[in-house]
């Protein structure tokens, strides 16, 4: 599943918490909209699944409104709260309802986490799928509560999924890695980037314009609409150019991975995605 950017050597193993007294790590997917979420978390649990001895993880879906999953989700909000009952009932729209079903299931995360503890010297990994509405942990009440409840019991990490094909652009890069940014100090927890879809568009690209600011200057210059009638620099294109500046320093402290979204390589070389964890 990985398809990695870096590094050429290979772990020796994954990391397991089961043949220790270390807890399971949990991993909370997160990312916008179609970047390929559910599908990464899809070839994770095939990955897990596939080893010997297999390692299936604990899957949660977090989503009230996806139609159908591609794997068997151990605890699922669609079980306990329907979102369309709830738009029906606070008079809400697709995006409020989906807030606030996961608002109503958050005041049932202390039996969730009870029921993933049961489980815990038995598991490695736990995996959450959660919704497109990214808001859900840039401001939302239930993001902070589950991403601190999770946490106060488990070692977590988030994965950030990133629609690779739709970053080509650097005002679209640049949206993506704000949010990134604002999610990363906003759960203050490890961070993984994971550049998914590069079976559709290679990431060196982006990998450049985060080591490399003037990479990023040149491909902004060399975007329509950098300049207005009178030859100066746009309000957005200055914008961007300093906002490219003060994420230098984010950068630097990112893992990132690379994810071919139809094939799965976890197992191959270069290291997998696992192998931060």
């Amino acid at each position: 599943m990985s398809e990695p950017s870096a590094s050429s050597s290979t772990p020796a193993s994954l990391p397991t918490a089961s043949s220790s007294s270390e807890k399971p790590v949990v991993i909370i997917t997160i990312g916008m909209a179609g970047s390929g979420k559910t599908t990464f978390v899809q070839r994770m649990n095939s990955h897990l699944h596939s080893l010997a001895p297999s390692k299936p993880p604990y899957i949660l879906n977090l989503d009230p409104a996806v139609v159908g999953t591609p794997f068997d989700a151990n605890i699922d909000i669609r079980d306990t709260v329907n979102y369309k009952e709830v738009m029906k009932q606070y008079s809400l729209g697709p995006n409020g309802g989906i807030l606030t079903a996961l608002n109503l299931f958050t005041t049932k995360l202390d039996q969730v986490l009870g029921l993933v503890e049961k489980r815990a010297d038995t598991l490695d990994h736990v995996i959450l799928d959660t919704p497109g509405q990214i808001e859900i942990f840039t401001w939302s009440a239930s993001g902070a509560i589950i991403t601190d409840a999770v946490a106060s019991t488990f070692p977590t990490v988030v994965a950030y999924v990133i629609d690779t094909p739709r970053t080509v652009a650097p005002a679209t890069f640049m949206s993506n890695m704000l949010y990134a940014c604002s999610i990363l100090y906003k759960t203050k927890l490890p961070f993984i980037l994971v550049f998914n879809k590069i079976d559709a568009q290679p990431h060196e690209f982006a990998l450049e314009w985060m080591h490399d600011f003037e990479a990023f200057q040149a491909a902004l210059a060399g975007d329509g609409g950098v300049r207005d009638a009178e030859g100066e620099p746009t309000y957005m294109n200055s914008l961007m150019n300093s906002m490219s500046l003060v994420l230098d320093e984010f950068y630097k402290h990112l893992k990132v991975r690379a994810h071919r979204s139809l094939s799965l390589s976890l197992s191959l070389r270069p290291p997998p995605f696992f192998f931060f964890l």
